[in-house]
């Protein structure tokens, strides 16, 4: 049986009232980006920082205003679409919360959920099939479309990808330029973001692009 038809088995037998297996609660570090909207139908941006297929926590813009324990919110997050949960937990950069859906969202979420953490296996799997490549100049440019430049430090680089340090992590599936190497984002880690390029590239031109 596949990951997600045992996610979603357990969520049957749980709400058949049959003893609920602790494993199903398991939450996992997806960087999504997306909005939610609060009781007052003011909308605010956020990131998840964790999910589960009960419930979801999120991070908020530095100086937003904190969500309350008790309110609910309705969320949109990209590749996980509309989600509806009240807050159980609530902190300065963010809040958890429990999630209301019916069995069969609870289904996709499972299947969706899995979907996502088999994609960013094949994706650092892919990073790791490439030899780090050494080079001479580690600072570089991040360039946004629309031309919004990002100052970062690469950490590593290879034929196909680099992980660079950046202050501003732009979204995962941005479409971005490495210096003059077009990529996209694919992942988010503590110290900045992964990047894939377009095409796989040849040694001797990632050398003599970074000096």
């Amino acid at each position: 049986m596949s990951p997600a038809g045992s996610l979603s088995r357990r969520i049957q037998a749980t709400e058949a009232g049959e003893p609920e297996d602790k494993r199903l609660h398991r939450r996992f570090g997806l960087a999504l980006s997306g909005r939610f909207m609060r009781a007052d139908k003011s909308e605010q941006v956020c990131r998840v920082k964790d999910i589960s297929v009960g419930g979801v926590a999120l991070t908020i813009e530095e100086g937003a205003t904190s969500v309350p324990v008790g309110e609910r919110i309705v969320a949109y997050i990209e590749h996980l679409g509309g989600l509806e949960g009240q807050v159980i937990r609530s902190w300065n950069d963010g809040f958890a919360c429990k999630l209301i859906a019916t069995q069969h969202k609870r289904e996709k979420i499972a299947a969706q959920i899995t979907w996502l953490l088999n994609e960013q296996d094949m994706i650092g799997a892919s990073a790791r099939q490439h030899e780090r490549i050494v080079i001479n100049n580690r600072n570089a440019e991040i360039t946004i479309t629309g031309g919004v430049c990002l100052p970062c430090l690469i950490l590593d680089v290879s034929v196909s990808g680099a992980s660079v340090a950046c202050k501003v992590k732009p979204d995962i599936d941005t479409e971005v330029w490495l210096g003059r190497l077009r990529a996209h984002v694919v992942r988010h880690h503590q110290e900045g973001v992964g990047l894939q390029f377009m095409e796989i590239l040849d040694v001797d031109t990632l050398q003599a692009h970074f000096g």
